[in-house]
């Protein structure tokens, strides 16, 4: 039995040296938001003023409709790495940020039915171990929409962990060198149809 089958009985999947892959309730996810904070801050490089901002917005995210979450855990509970998603609704920042540039029929297709992938990182000292792509399977596996989309910033796609990891997962182009209000920089739109079928 997989982590998405049985998401909401505890289940984990658990590899030789005692790291594991489970899932979160909102509940878990806000008890762990120090944890959360630390490995975002990590991954993404930002200064702490910007983490305390973003800490109010993920104890936010974690009561909204379709919400699932799951975190990589050493032997000791230490977090690796998390992600989370909910459904991508009308109302959201990000959702309509994303809503208005897109044309009539590609907000019919992409958003009608969207599990909004938010948040999916490790920390840097873990990547490189499919910590990731385990994350981002059990997420996608947990969400019962017809499609999901996730934003990521531009960057070289033969480079970019995160670029290889969609493109592996067979994340199209939505939007590309999109600008979220406030941010110099430039962002992908990427999204895929559900679900993943492999």
């Amino acid at each position: 039995m997989g982590l998405g089958e049985a998401a909401g009985h505890g289940a984990a999947e658990r590899g030789a040296d005692g790291v594991r892959l489970v899932a979160w309730s909102p509940d878990d996810l806000a008890g762990r938001l120090d944890d959360v904070i630390s490995v975002y801050g990590q991954a993404m490089g930002y200064l702490p003023d910007l983490l305390e901002a973003r800490r109010g917005y993920i104890a936010g995210h974690v009561r909204r409709p379709g919400f699932h979450a799951v975190a990589t855990l050493d032997a000791t509970g230490y977090v690796l790495g998390f992600g989370y998603g909910y459904t991508s609704a009308h109302g959201q920042w990000w959702h309509d940020q994303v809503r208005s540039a897109l044309r009539r029929d590609q907000r019919r297709y992409w958003l009608t039915d969207c599990f909004e992938v938010v948040e999916l990182h490790v920390r840097p000292q873990a990547q490189g171990h499919g910590l990731g792509a385990a994350q981002l399977r059990a997420l996608l596996a947990m969400a019962s929409a017809h499609t999901t989309l996730l934003s990521t910033p531009e960057a070289d796609e033969s480079t970019s962990r995160a670029w290889r990891l969609y493109r592996r997962f067979e994340f199209i182009d939505v939007l590309r060198n999109f600008h979220f209000p406030g941010d110099d920089r430039a962002f992908a739109i990427l999204g895929r149809l559900l679900p993943l079928g492999w």
